[in-house]
């Protein structure tokens, strides 16, 4: 694309003699005549350089460099590069000018390698100049604002504006990196960024302040419901890129987490909202991930369990042995149960004892039948009655059980098995399917 540059100037022997000098050298050119036109200008258009005339009518080059300095500011447009143009000899003109902040004079008439190297000089030291400022404030991953811009900014906003400082955290993005590699990791990290554009406006500011950990300011939210349809659109949409990148079977309990806290409501100095959303989002992780939490939430039910701890520790245990009286192996989801795994080798690792695990797999037979998804729920009932209740199961993928066993030795396994087939083979629908499996002690 070429460089667009706008000349304004009152004759019109210059414009021309300028339009024809720098349209030869392959530049777009627009002629204005005056200082207001170039401001009307300059509402729809973005030119890479402005040459300005000095000695002008109505408005002269000083006063019309003032005035584009102050709409720029004002529209949050980034400042153009303007040279002057000046047919005096008069270096205290000059020494103004350059102390106003022009990028350089060029004295009339034209010379025309002047005039072509000095346009080409500033217009390529300005690229230069917004390249290295991209890199030093962007996220080059995901195209955001990196943690030390995205903080001024968002303190910024946080002093005059109203909305909702939220931190939002991947739920268990290790796992990612751990199984499918840094690669996968990088594409599941775009993807977030894109989802984030699609559910932010224009006024909004999102950063990356480290890994999976994002920040957002968010204009003009001030309710609950708001906060809750945003992390339940994350986390939908989230899930449907994770699985168009891994495959239906990814088995990851990948989500989005959110600690909020509301401007005005809960400040305006940045550093204690940020820590106050912070706080929030620790207490989401602690309620079971891919949800949300605002700050003040969370602080009566704490309040409230603080007041008579026996009776409270009574009311809780008398839930959990309630909820737990069957009989059998637990089913677990893949979050609980990576908990459970980890607890169960401390316990072994430091106490003693031997583990087993076992990964079982089936296939169908006759893939036109389509008899997976029954035979595996027939499956996952038959390992449940079989097993004991410190015995623990996931489903892994969508064909998969992966069996943890404490306390159960190499030798015994077989035993385990051939009960778990034993109670299997009276299902009727075995024999649509082929079930392989494999032991590994721990």
């Amino acid at each position: 694309m070429s460089d667009w540059v706008a000349v304004v100037d009152d004759e019109a022997f210059c414009l021309t003699n300028a339009r024809k000098l720098l349209g030869e050298a392959n530049m777009r050119v627009s002629c204005l005549r005056s200082g207001r036109e170039l401001l009307k200008f300059l509402e729809k258009k973005n030119p890479d350089l402005i040459l300005l005339d000095i000695v002008m009518p109505e408005m002269d080059g000083f006063e019309t460099y003032h005035a584009v300095r102050q709409y720029e500011a004002r529209a949050g447009k980034k400042p153009t590069p303007i040279i002057f143009l000046t047919g005096e000899d008069n270096s205290e003109t000059e020494r103004r000018g350059l102390k106003m902040g022009a990028s350089d004079f060029i004295r009339k008439p034209f010379n025309r390698d002047i005039l072509l190297r000095r346009v080409h000089n500033t217009i390529t030291n300005q690229k230069t100049i917004e390249s290295l400022t991209e890199k030093a404030t962007m996220d080059r991953l995901t195209g955001f604002l990196n943690k030390a811009s995205g903080t001024t900014r968002v303190r910024e906003l946080c002093k005059t504006e109203s909305g909702a400082l939220m931190i939002l955290d991947l739920d268990n993005f290790k796992l990612v990196n751990d199984i499918y590699g840094h690669d996968m990791g990088d594409r599941v990290l775009m993807s977030f960024a894109d989802i984030m554009r699609h559910n932010t406006r224009s006024e909004d500011v999102t950063c990356r302040i480290g890994g999976d950990e994002f920040m957002a300011f968010f204009c003009n939210i001030s309710r609950e419901e708001a906060v809750a349809a945003l992390t339940a659109r994350l986390n939908e949409q989230l899930l449907m890129n994770a699985e168009e990148l891994m495959g239906e079977d990814f088995g990851l309990p990948l989500g989005i987490s959110i600690g909020a806290a509301f401007v005005p409501e809960h400040g305006r100095r940045y550093e204690e909202l940020f820590q106050w959303a912070d706080h929030a989002l620790y207490k989401a992780k602690c309620r079971g991930k891919h949800g949300y939490v605002i700050y003040g939430q969370y602080e009566e039910s704490e309040k409230a369990g603080g007041e008579d701890l026996l009776r409270e520790m009574e009311h809780v245990t008398k839930i959990v042995e309630e909820r737990n009286e069957g009989g059998g192996a637990l089913l677990l989801e893949q979050e609980s149960f990576v908990m459970v795994y980890h607890f169960i080798r401390r316990f072994i690792k430091r106490y003693g004892g031997k583990t087993m695990k076992l990964l079982f797999s089936m296939k169908e037979k006759n893939p036109e039948k389509e008899v997976l998804r029954e035979a595996m729920k027939s499956f996952g009932e038959s390992l449940q009655k079989v097993l004991r209740r410190s015995d623990i199961i996931l489903r892994s993928r969508s064909n998969q059980f992966f069996l943890m066993l404490p306390e159960l030795s190499e030798a015994d396994t077989g035993t385990v098995i051939g009960r778990i087939f034993g109670d299997w083979e009276k299902k009727p629908v075995h024999e649509e399917v082929e079930i392989k499996y494999v032991m590994e002690a721990c």
